[in-house]
């Protein structure tokens, strides 16, 4: 695996079948349209929410083929649904999709579609099926059509409009776009063969393709009030747009023969020249620890489980984004887990280990105390600073270091002192019967020794004392000659920065949270999100929204992107420096 000059991972490029399939058409020629691009992709969200996760697969793959076989990728709303759709949905995904690194302009072209582009065309095509024989309009309700499509075990029945002649449907279609009718009181409906209504696919049972549904759409207004189905809209949307792989994941699998039906059957009515596209399927993203039903994400931000879609415990892409992802790491990920014909599971621990791989070449180190405690060098002038310094990243020497004072009272973690030291701790620890108390580095500091500690009412350690050897400062002549094997890390209390620091964590604390119909509201990790006051090196002042760094010991942390502000920086924790979660469910 290589860097780029920003020493951002680059995926390495694997082999996998839809790879396969789009090298054997090219191989072919078999979409070797004159001036069209050699490979043409789609993503085809339909705005009626947030993209999540599992959609950044969807991106990665399709937008990813395109790149790589010089081609280009459609970002297409299938917006046909406009009771569901807003413009803020629209505005997110193309934001989420160009944050993530992608785009759909190709030599200076703009390939950003709309469904409702295709609305007279789409419509026309439904009046040419209507009249070929292959649609009719149903007249029953939506319960009586329910009821006589059967199930899986049962062959459906053909609806009593199913022979309606076609003058007759045809003219009732054109009431229907004519706002004659309330919503619900017709539907057309394809007629792909005799015996449908008993085809083991219950796609095939003569599926709806247009409804009538008054509602005000966010891009056409109230022209229309009938509305194209999505499995009718998509295969002819692709073909529409030369799409060549029209790549989507698995649970269309079933709608696929309707796909091929469709185009096949327009073809031949002169609608599409051939080869019209062809539909392939992969895996869905399934990721540990997570919800993506939309239904479900919904829930939980108008419940105030959580605080909004771009809360940073939400899979969502804008709260990936707030928390502190990268564009990177998610395309990291989506490499790594590849591509699959087969349904799994993927583990979150492998989105954070790509994530960490990411940012470790990254981020800026920093030094931070979340559990403050104080810590007096009682032999240390007052009012009397040295200055320290550190690599901004120790593995390239090239961007320089950071300075932060040391001073006669500072602060370091909790954890590093203990009144009674148990076996193998090496930080401080008291003085114990005639023992000297431990000695221990400030890295990049002194070596100290401790020698007290002052407690409140409650007989709480509220500050440790210690002393320091004057010529034990690291990287000065003789300071090796101390021999310690503790090395904390600390900041100045007169000039440390004092922040809110949000320790997020998995918002679920059961792998598969809403598996088998449970209530995921109940696998809620009640410790998804800890707020506490920090503080950090001097410097950190100054951090920039969306800007990552490495908290020293701690992990990685970016500048909330939407809570920050000049000189008064809130951080989330990104992720910790290792996988700790396991640990904690023992």
């Amino acid at each position: 695996m290589s860097t780029d000059k920003n020493n951002t991972v680059a995926p390495p490029l694997t082999s996998n079948f839809l790879r396969a399939i789009v090298e054997a058409d090219l191989a072919a020629g078999t979409h070797a349209h004159t001036g069209l691009p050699p490979v043409i992709t789609r993503f085809p969200p339909e705005p009626n929410g947030y993209l999540h996760i599992g959609h950044a697969k969807s991106i990665c793959v399709n937008f990813g083929i395109a790149r790589d076989y010089h081609g280009v990728c459609h970002l297409r709303f299938d917006d046909t649904n406009p009771a569901k759709e807003e413009q803020e949905y629209v505005d997110t995904i193309i934001d989420s999709v160009k944050w993530l690194g992608f785009s759909w302009e190709k030599d200076g072209q703009s390939h950003l579609h709309y469904a409702s582009d295709y609305f007279e065309q789409l419509y026309a095509m439904a009046e040419y099926l209507i009249t070929a024989g292959f649609a009719y309009v149903d007249s029953q309700s939506a319960d009586e059509i329910r009821l006589n499509r059967g199930n899986f075990g049962t062959s459906g029945t053909n609806s009593p409009f199913r022979e309606r002649p076609a003058a007759e449907s045809l003219q009732l279609f054109r009431d229907m776009k004519a706002g004659k009718y309330q919503d619900g009181e017709h539907i057309l409906r394809a007629k792909i063969s005799a015996d449908a209504m008993a085809a083991p696919n219950m796609n095939l049972r003569d599926p709806a393709i247009y409804r009538i549904r008054h509602a005000h759409h966010h891009r056409t207004g109230d022209a229309w009030c009938i509305y194209p189905m999505y499995d009718y809209t998509h295969p002819i949307s692709d073909a529409i747009e030369h799409i060549t792989q029209s790549l989507c994941t698995l649970e269309f699998q079933d709608h696929r023969p309707f796909y091929d039906w469709l185009l096949a059957t327009l073809s031949a009515g002169g609608f599409f020249a051939q080869p019209v596209p062809r539909q392939y399927e992969f895996a869905r993203l399934n990721l540990t620890y997570v919800v993506t039903s939309k239904r479900k994400l919904r829930q939980l931000v108008d419940e105030q489980i959580v605080s909004g879609w771009d809360d940073p415990r939400m899979p969502t892409i804008v709260g990936l984004r707030r928390r502190g992802y990268t564009p990177e790491a998610i395309q990291l990920f989506c490499e790594r887990i590849g591509v699959s014909k087969a349904d799994g599971w993927i583990d979150m621990s492998t989105l954070e280990g790509a994530l960490r791989d990411d940012l470790d070449p990254k981020a800026p180190r920093a030094t931070a105390v979340l559990r403050p405690l104080k810590l007096i060098i009682d032999n240390f002038p007052e009012n009397h600073s040295e200055d320290c310094s550190s690599p901004v990243h120790p593995h390239f020497p090239e961007r320089g270091v950071r300075h932060f004072p040391i001073t006669r009272e500072l602060w370091i973690e909790q954890e590093d002192f203990m009144a009674v030291p148990t076996k193998g701790y090496f930080r401080y620890f008291p003085p114990i019967g005639d023992a000297p108390g431990s000695r221990v580095r400030l890295r990049h500091g002194y070596v100290t020794e401790c020698v007290g500690v002052d407690k409140d009412a409650d007989g709480n350690v509220s500050a440790v004392h210690v002393r320091y050897f004057e010529d034990s400062k690291s990287g000065t002549p003789g300071s090796d000659t101390y021999k310690v094997k503790g090395n904390i890390h600390w900041v100045s209390a007169a000039t440390a920065v004092e922040a809110e620091v949000r320790l997020y964590d998995r918002l679920f604390v059961e792998a598969q949270p809403d598996a088998g119909g449970k209530d995921f509201i109940a696998a809620l990790n009640p410790q998804a999100l800890e707020v506490i006051t920090a503080y950090l090196e001097p410097g950190m002042r100054e951090a920039k929204a969306d800007q990552r760094f490495q908290f020293e010991r701690h992990g990685y942390f970016v500048a909330d992107r939407v809570d920050s502000a000049p000189g008064k920086p809130v951080f989330n924790r990104i992720t910790t420096l290792k996988d700790g979660w396991a640990v904690k469910q023992k």
